[in-house]
């Protein structure tokens, strides 16, 4: 049997070809695997659990569907849907993770995460991201009318890719420091993430012990999945039948 792995899909009603390849991801491999963990961004956007968009609708049936038929469903907050609480979580049967998790797997310990805590050289976006996860900040914007909620999402967005096109590489992705002090902290030798949309194998050394990094990608243009067996874990793509266009 398999453990599935993937993360940043970023689902939206403008990309239905992300959601149509999830959807097929779902009802073809998912159902036989032991379970599914995804780490962050399963949407590009979130604004609270209240919102009835058609598009999400069926994303939470499919996710529901897999869940009561015996695949164990894992869900971590992403910095794009960190707004996902109790009542997606009882309406897709989905169990919410927190960021970190430690997770054992066939005899071995492996440190899951979204993988933007780690991104500590932005040091704007962490300022940003220790508001937005504040309990109070949530309910303050949780009090808003959904109108308006999904106004300020689309401020939000708009400005996140405006500084991700003048922001160097380096500043984007996760520091060195931040990984190895994490893996230390829980005595791990083995970490997988996403956030970053930069899929590889990262293979270093800790106080002089091999340690793995194991960055999973995006789904904008390929899916990309992590599988987990007897034999460990395989960092692979999955191609997409019709590959739509990435919106600006």
């Amino acid at each position: 049997m398999t453990t599935l792995f993937i993360s940043d899909l970023h689902l939206e009603s403008a990309r239905p070809d992300i959601a149509a390849q999830f959807l097929e991801f779902l009802h073809e491999e998912a159902v036989s695997a032991d379970a599914l963990y995804i780490l962050g961004d399963l949407f590009e956007s979130w604004v609270g659990d209240d919102d009835p968009d058609e598009h999400y609708a069926s994303i939470k049936q499919a996710l529901r569907e897999l869940a009561k038929g015996g695949t164990p469903v894992f869900f971590m907050h992403g910095n794009r849907d960190f707004m996902i609480g109790t009542r997606f979580a009882d309406e897709t049967s989905v169990t919410l993770l927190p960021d970190p998790y430690l997770l054992k797997i066939e005899g071995m310990r492996v440190l899951l995460s979204h993988g933007d805590a780690m991104c500590t050289d932005d040091i704007e976006y962490q300022q940003i991201r220790q508001m937005t996860r504040n309990p109070a900040w949530q309910a303050m914007m949780l009090q808003k009318p959904l109108v308006e909620r999904l106004a300020i999402a689309r401020q939000a967005r708009a400005a996140s890719m405006q500084r991700g096109a003048t922001m160097s590489l380096e500043i984007s992705d996760v520091n060195q420091s931040a990984v190895e002090a994490l893996m230390n902290q829980h005595a791990v030798s083995l970490l997988l993430h996403g956030h970053t949309h930069r899929p590889a194998v990262h293979e270093f050394s800790i106080d002089g012990q091999a340690a793995t990094r194991i960055v999973l990608g995006d789904w904008y243009e390929q899916g990309s999945v992590v599988r987990w067996d007897r034999h460990g874990p395989r960092l692979e793509v999955l191609k997409r039948k019709k590959i739509g266009v990435r919106p600006q």
